[in-house]
């Protein structure tokens, strides 16, 4: 038996084994199937309250949910309002999934998103004589920064005053959105925009142009890198093992030495950089310039998908292409069934409620539990 002076150094000692001698854990099917079966299940449930609400309103549910799909997937000029629509959730969505890998829950995708645009517009307005691939750079340049120290704001309050890190990113969503409401209707207002204060706007030319003969810009581009981006750090580096590490369990990583507020701060202001390159590509593909569109909705949709997605990065990409989808048929319900617009929120609310309902279903299903676990 070894002495309790000998374990460290055989802790040590093995920490400097080769990764290849290190016994890799075997592949979990159970846990793996419990990750996709229980969050479709909630989705599922979803639309069948969804379709209730839609009966009791004398609409015949499954001509509502086939109305949606032809609206989202029934043809190729459906699909591209899909895909416009997906592309700034994928980013905003990364803004709660990034500090939910440490425990963090924040929901101030919003703010960052419209933070993030207001300064992609500065930025752009300030070198618009420049080429265009320099316009777009510093416009890049300014929503990260933007939205990153948004979020990051959010994160130092948390770990160095302990201020709950979900009511204060809630809460300066309402300040981002009035910031921006004080800049368009005063310093940054364009004379010319009347009906609907507005800044200055950014030239055509120097616009984020459009793939092809689509109609989808390369903010859908934008949106796939940085969910593939974070993807690899969060599961294939050392750096996302720490987050992990920090997000299992916080005392243990800070007995193990970790800065954990350091890396807390880090993941902060990534979140809120890529809710602000969202911002960025809805000003620079878009709207042109700053105004209240920037605040869509699509910050707090973002929410939705990253519980769906489990907060990682490649499901975000396939979830935001069905949100995507569903939000691109709020206007045919209002159409074809005289339904408000707004009832495409309502089916938001449900499947959030069913997803966060799911949850406590984690580990509590028998089928899903590993031999021996």
């Amino acid at each position: 038996m070894p002495s309790s002076q000998d374990t460290p150094m055989m802790s040590a000692a093995a920490q400097t084994l080769p990764a290849e001698s290190a016994p890799k854990a075997p592949w979990r099917w159970r846990t793996g199937a419990e990750a996709v079966v229980i969050p479709t299940c909630a989705v599922v449930a979803a639309l069948i309250l969804f379709g209730i609400f839609c009966e009791f309103q004398g609409r015949n549910a499954l001509k509502v949910y086939a109305a949606i799909y032809k609206a989202a997937y029934g043809n190729w000029y459906s699909f591209q309002n899909t895909l416009l629509r997906a592309a700034p959730l994928m980013l905003t969505a990364l803004c709660t999934a990034l500090p939910a890998r440490l425990g963090l829950i924040v929901i101030g995708n919003e703010g960052a998103l419209v933070v993030g645009g207001v300064a992609a517009t500065v930025a752009g307005l300030a070198v618009q004589s420049a080429p265009m691939p320099v316009v777009i750079a510093v416009m890049l340049l300014g929503g990260i920064v933007g939205g990153g120290l948004w979020i990051g704001f959010v994160g130092l309050l948390y770990y160095k005053r302990g201020v709950n890190e979900t009511i204060s990113s809630l809460l300066m969503n309402y300040i981002a959105i009035a910031f921006m409401n004080h800049l368009v209707n005063g310093p940054m207002r364009d004379p010319s925009s009347l009906n609907k204060p507005s800044s200055f706007p950014i030239p055509d030319d120097k616009m984020l142009p459009s793939m092809g003969n689509s109609n989808v810009h390369y903010g859908l581009i934008f949106g796939i890198l940085v969910c593939l981006m974070a993807w690899v750090l969060m599961e294939h580096t050392t750096f996302g093992f720490k987050v992990r590490m920090i997000g299992g369990n916080i005392r243990a990583a800070r007995m193990a030495g970790l800065p954990v507020a350091r890396i807390g701060l880090i993941i902060c202001f990534l979140a809120g950089a890529a809710a602000g390159i969202a911002g960025m590509v809805e000003v620079a593909a878009v709207q042109g310039r700053a105004n209240e569109s920037l605040a869509a909705g699509y910050g707090y949709a973002g929410i939705l998908v990253a519980f769906i997605a489990r907060h990682r990065g490649l499901p975000i990409i396939l979830v935001a292409t069905l949100l995507g989808g569903i939000l691109a048929s709020g206007g045919i319900l209002q159409r074809t069934f005289t339904l408000p617009d707004a009832t495409i929120l309502l089916l938001q609310g449900i499947i959030f409620l069913c997803i966060l309902f799911s949850d406590s279903l984690y580990g509590r299903i028998p089928f899903f539990k590993e031999p021996g676990a």
